[in-house]
Order: C-alpha cells, then structure tokens, then sequence
C-alpha cells in the first residue's frame, strides 16, 4: 500500500481544513465574540500538522481504490475531530462525544444535533456548524482534487471513494476538471439561493448558514424552531433548491453545455421528480385541514416531502404530528433519498431504479425461461458490475441497519424512536419521528448509541464501503508496508 500518498493526502486535508477554520473566526471578530480565538487556536495547529505532513511529496503518487477508500475515510475521522474541538474547548458544548456527533452530523450533511437551545451558540459557532454543510456536501477531497494538481495515479479513485451514488464518472477528460466543474455549479447555485432569500428579507447571515444547510442538503437551522418562523417565500426558495441540490449534477453540465431536454431525458431526474410530485400530492390531500389554509398545506407538503427525500432535514412543521399515513411515506422517502450524483444521500433513486429492474428481469425469466434481456438506464444497457455492486450495497446498508437498531434498542426506548433515529442518521437526514423528531434532539441517547450513530452517519455518507475498509484486517496489515497495492 502506497501509505506516503495517504499521508500527503491527510495532511492537505489538514491545511484546507485550517483554512476554512479561520472564517468563522472572522465572523467572531465582526460579533466580538471571544470564541474565536478558539477557532484561530485549532486553525493554526490544523495548518501547522498539515505543512508538516505535506513537507515531504511521495516518490510515488499512484494509488487505487483501496488507498483512495482510506484515505477518504481517514479524512473524514480527522475533519471531524478538528471540527469538534471549538465546539469543546471553547465549552458551547463541554461533552466531547457531543461535539464529536455534532461535527460529524455537520461534515455528513446529516443535521441531526445534540442540542436543545441552538440560539444559545454563539454566531461565529453557528456559522461553523453550517458552512461544515457545506463542506460535506460535495466533498472536502473533490475540492482537494479542484485546487491542487495531484500527478500520476487514477484519481477517479479518490472521487469515487467520496462521491455520493452507484457510479462516478468524467465530465471531461482530467478528473481536475471535472472536480472544478462541479465546485463552480455548487458554488453559483449557492450565491443564487443566498441572493433570493436575501431579496425576501432574510438577514445575511441567515442567508448565509441557510443557504450552506440547503446546499449540502445538511439541515442545521440556526433557530430551535428550524423553519417555522421564516416566511412562505423564504420556505419556497428553500424548498426549489432542496430540490435543486438533490438532483444529478451531471444534469446540469448537460444544461450549460447541452440542451435541457438532454438533462430532463435522465431517467433518474425524471423518476425522482415523479416521486416527489406523487408524494406531495398524497400528503397534501391527507393533511388538509390540519395545516391551515390549501396554500398555507401545499407548502408545507412540498417543504417536508423535498426536505426528507433530499435529506436535508429542515422542518417547517412539526410532521411528528401529522396522520400515520402521511407519516410512513415520509418514512419511505428517507430511505429512497435524492440522485446520485447530487449533495443528498438516501439510497438513491439510480441504485432502487435499478433493484426494481433487476426484479422485473428476474420475474420475466420465470415467465419466460429463454428470454435475453439486458437493464438499460437512460436507453444504454447498465453493466453488470453496476448491478452486482448495487446489489451488494443494499445488502450491506440492511444488515448495518438492523445491527444498528438493535444496538440503540437496548436503551429501551420505543421502536419507532430507534428505527427512525437509525434511518435519519444512515441516510443523513437529520430528524426522524417520536423522541428523534423535528422538535426533539439526540441528546438524550447514551454515549454508546451516540457512537452508533456517528458511525451511521460517517458510513452513510462514505457509501459504506470506504468505512467498512477500516475495519477489514488485510487494510492494516497493508498499511504498515511500503509496496504499493495492486491495481
């Protein structure tokens, strides 16, 4: 295993981390907080071990999956264990585990928080707490792969370890590129959504954290209400780009540099869109009456429908109180999620597209034993590595989601808590139902199941496999050898 590449890798992880620890700092020096210095303290140690670790460039810059998998598991552990500690040393939030899960919930775009007064934090605090949304969204190492121009090896590799969805490909021909691509439509669409809220009223630095929560579909609000006190406009440019952000980012390249007719023609889009409209449509009907006026219903259908689906987590209503029915759908689509491709997590449309194919084949074999016919996406058959890993992947997320239950059950608390708190974290989604709802917190779970959880959270956003990797004997003893790994 090539570990001088891994290192080299962490290490500037390290120093972009450092960086960005320096503006919610810049925000503690605008709201003359003392908490800052907290921020500029760990910045600086961040940045500090970063140089070090970078001062030395590998012999060799080649790696494969297996060292693009550690490394990007790695760097998620350490992201989130510098991202914590403000939070811990500055005492906003004096239990490391605490700060730890609330890290990790922000880095996964989870939004699942430990906190019951989230007003009582401090601005530059807040600010962190969202701009790690952010961060997480699209990925720390895809910006690594944006900003510095790695040599030599497959660094598809390293994308594909971090990048939500079945399946990762070049939107050009240098995975540099593709990577800058992506960062520049994550980025506009950002300022295009702050600008918005902006223009209904929205102070700026709600904007701001907003715009950060939506983008990464993460859900940290910066209010103990989340999203009931903003206004109908404010909740509908959230709910447009909850949806934005949850669709394929390949669709929009083909819009810039194609037609939009090509990026509507993408399966995925078309059946995630579908579902969404279906679900709005049942909910609004099974709610009316409840919500108060018919447009004051369908937006609050549409928030929550495209807030669950996308795995944002922003509530604007308390759903924990809505009809059984309109309840279990909400539950469905936390385990379906957004595209792949996009900042949502979920199982993704693509890989349940293709499980429902792969069941009408089979049905079909049966029916007709001679049969030959392929599963095709977008009018292209989809190979069978495709398929196989599809497969594989929902076995391993089901028997993580059962283990995970059962481990969190023995705090006794009800079913319908553990079952959602699993799924909203697994899926990083944020809030789940009873005692994990959207007006509750995580705090109440013990130290072990807060560390279940921040393992669901990690593993959900890493595609499982990546974090899985750790844990498999051969990773390490490979580590502690100098070759590298074969291809």
């Amino acid at each position: 295993m090539n570990t001088a590449i891994i290192r080299f890798i962490l290490g500037h992880v390290l120093k972009i981390e450092g960086l960005f620890l320096f503006l919610p700092a810049i925000v503690s020096g605008i709201y003359q907080e003392h908490e800052g210095f907290y921020f500029v303290g760990v910045a600086s140690v961040s940045l500090l071990l970063g140089f070090i670790m970078t001062k030395k460039t590998p012999k060799s810059q080649v790696f494969y999956l297996k060292e693009g998998c550690i490394a990007t598991s790695l760097s998620w552990i350490l992201l989130s264990f510098f991202g914590c500690l403000p939070f811990y040393l500055s005492g906003e939030i004096p239990s490391f585990t605490d700060a730890m899960f609330e890290t990790i919930s922000g880095f996964t775009t989870t939004g699942a928080t430990i906190l019951s007064d989230v007003e009582g934090l401090s601005y530059c605090a807040l600010f962190w707490r969202s701009f790690t949304h952010w961060i997480g969204g699209m990925g720390v190492l895809v910006f690594l792969l944006a900003v510095i121009p790695l040599s030599g090896g497959s660094h598809i590799n390293l994308m594909r370890a971090e990048s939500p969805g079945p399946s990762v490909g070049k939107l050009v021909p240098k995975i540099r590129y593709t990577a800058q691509i992506l960062y520049l439509i994550y980025f506009v669409m950002t300022v295009l959504e702050c600008i918005l809220l902006l223009i209904g009223g929205m102070p700026l630095f709600d904007a701001l954290t907003t715009s950060f929560g939506t983008a990464g579909t993460g859900g940290f609000g910066i209010k103990n209400d989340s999203f009931v006190s903003y206004s109908p406009y404010l909740q509908w440019v959230v709910t447009i780009f909850m949806m934005l952000f949850g669709i394929n980012f390949n669709a929009y390249y083909l819009i810039l540099f194609g037609t939009i007719k090509k990026a509507l023609s993408i399966e995925e889009v078309r059946v995630y869109i579908g579902i969404i409209i279906a679900a709005v449509g049942v909910i609004f009907f099974n709610v009316l009456g409840t919500c108060g006026s018919i447009f004051e219903t369908l937006t609050h259908s549409s928030f929550q429908v495209i807030s669950i689906m996308t795995t944002t987590g922003f509530s604007s209503v308390d759903f924990n109180l809505w009809p059984q029915a309109s309840k279990t759908i909400l539950v469905l689509l936390m385990f379906i999620g957004a595209c792949a491709g996009s900042t949502g997590g979920g199982i993704k449309v693509s890989r349940l597209i293709i499980l429902f194919k792969t069941l009408f084949k089979e049905l079909n074999s049966y029916i007709h034993p001679k049969i030959v016919k392929k599963i095709k996406m977008d009018g292209k058959p989809v190979e069978h590595d495709i398929m196989r890993s599809t497969n594989v992947y929902f076995i391993t997320f089901m028997i993580i989601f059962t283990i995970s239950v059962l481990a969190v059950s023995f705090e006794d608390k009800d079913l319908v808590t553990n079952f959602t708190a699993v799924i909203a974290t697994l899926n990083n989604i944020g809030p789940g139902l009873e005692l994990a709802g959207p007006t509750q917190n995580f705090g109440h779970f013990s130290i072990f199941s807060k560390y279940v959880l921040m393992f669901d959270m990690l593993a959900g956003r890493l595609e499982l496999f990546p974090l899985l990797i750790l844990f498999h004997p051969s990773a390490w003893k490979d580590f502690f050898t100098k070759r590298v790994s074969p291809k």
